[in-house]
């Protein structure tokens, strides 16, 4: 068994009815692009941490400048790998038709992100699972728990795009399948989480995930479990040759590391690529200096991602491929990887000030999620009528995001982490404080 160009890359769009292949202007894919680009949700990436949260230095990135780059090089990948499988391409589409595709899942690929960035993540699970002897999660089914105590970004931002952005909880931005099945990194539920926690559908969309799956032709590997599209490891390269340089260019910037840190691992990424060595011995300064090896180190990283996805493709296009295009590719980018992550690791992620703001933000999404989970289970037990006087008012600060008292208490607490998962960090701290009661 293997999968198909003509059904990976069928126009139909999900929420939405099947339309032609052939359109004037933008392409059904550009489309995407647009309303991806265009989403309140992706606005907001703007002040979501990437790294280092509520960073004072304008110069570091954020989820939503991280987000642009990352869909830069993987349009570069999809156009590249377009060309080379030209002759199997279904005659609607174009090389460019891939890039745009890869582009558009890079651009979501971080858009259910919480505030904080991982530190939100892992401070919504710990809150969930310290629930476990309480009677907030009691009732829930074993699946459903599991989906809250391993609350998971790359799931969150599946929901956001097929239900809550746009056309809330009917089709969300209303994608294309290939857009929707590029992005989803993790084709599966929490019941195959990775060791890390990773899956991209909870409970909630699981129906979602199983008609892409068939309408897109990925291998079924078992319940709610499928093959990526073969796109998706084009998606996944430009997010590991992005964070790899960037997170140390931000480094710099926080003046963690010197460029003289940085500056041998970059070399090794460029390869025996020849680069512009003109200012290092100038008093140019470490941001001046590491644009001069970044385009080059990029350009040798997507040639060894490509080299890699042409040998596998056979295994890629089966569902059988297992690993990483850039660990697999030349063994001079896979080194340079391992040192670059060793070094972010043992010098940048242990960062004081990041570590002091992290677990402030477990203090401020702790506040959040006791408030807005209790006031959602209060109204799930009592209805509207039976409800406080505080949680009354917690659950009108929700918005359009408000569960209605009928609804089963999993989806309710699904709509409050709609909520609390699409706060800037910003944003999360204010309300935390105001709802806490620490500002007059």
């Amino acid at each position: 068994m293997t999968m198909q160009w003509d059904r990976l890359l069928t126009a139909q769009r999900y929420g939405h009815e099947q339309v032609s292949p052939e359109e004037i202007g933008r392409s059904h894919f550009h489309k995407d692009n647009d309303r991806i680009v265009f989403c309140s949700a992706f606005r907001r990436l703007g002040r979501k941490t990437q790294v280092h949260p509520l960073a004072l230095n304008d110069h570091i990135h954020t989820r939503l400048t991280h987000s642009i780059e990352v869909g830069s090089v993987g349009r570069t990948l999809g156009i590249r790998v377009g060309e080379l499988i030209a002759d199997q391409l279904p005659a609607w589409i174009s090389p460019h038709d891939l890039g745009t595709i890869v582009q558009s899942a890079c651009l979501a690929h971080d858009i259910g992100n919480p505030p904080f960035g991982h530190a939100g993540e892992y401070a919504i699970r710990d809150w969930f699972r310290s629930q476990t002897s309480r009677d907030l999660t009691q009732s829930l089914a074993p699946a459903e728990r599991a989906d809250l105590e391993t609350f998971e970004g790359n799931a969150q931002g599946f929901r956001v795009v097929t239900r809550i952005e746009n056309h809330l909880l009917d089709g969300g931005l209303r994608l294309t399948y290939p857009t929707l099945g590029t992005l989803l990194k993790y084709p599966w539920t929490v019941e195959r989480a990775t060791a890390k926690g990773k899956f991209s559908s909870f409970q909630s969309e699981r129906v979602i995930l199983d008609k892409l799956g068939q309408s897109l032709g990925l291998i079924p590997l078992g319940e709610h479990w499928w093959s990526r599209h073969p796109l998706t490891w084009l998606m996944e390269a430009a997010d590991d040759i992005c964070y790899a340089i960037l997170d140390l260019e931000d480094a710099i910037e926080l003046n963690i590391l010197s460029f003289d840190e940085v500056k041998p691992i970059l070399l090794q990424l460029c390869g025996e690529l020849e680069y512009d060595d003109s200012l290092f011995a100038t008093q140019a300064s470490a941001r001046r200096k590491i644009s001069a090896l970044r385009g080059t180190a990029m350009e040798n990283m997507i040639d060894s991602a490509l080299s890699a996805f042409s040998r596998n493709y056979a295994a890629i296009m089966a569902g059988d491929y297992r690993g990483e295009l850039l660990a697999d590719g030349d063994a001079g980018v896979r080194e340079g990887l391992q040192r670059a992550k060793q070094l972010a690791k043992t010098r940048v992620f242990p960062d004081t000030r990041k570590t002091e703001l992290e677990v402030g933000a477990y203090g401020s999404l702790g506040v959040l999620l006791e408030a807005f989970c209790r006031a959602v289970h209060d109204q799930h037990l009592k209805g509207a009528s039976g409800l406080g006087y505080r949680s009354e008012k917690i659950i009108s600060l929700m918005g359009i995001h408000a569960p209605l008292p009928q609804l089963p208490l999993y989806d309710a607490y699904r709509r409050a982490l709609d909520f609390i998962g699409g706060m800037t960090d910003n944003y999360a701290t204010y309300l935390a404080r105001q709802v806490g009661g620490l500002n007059p």
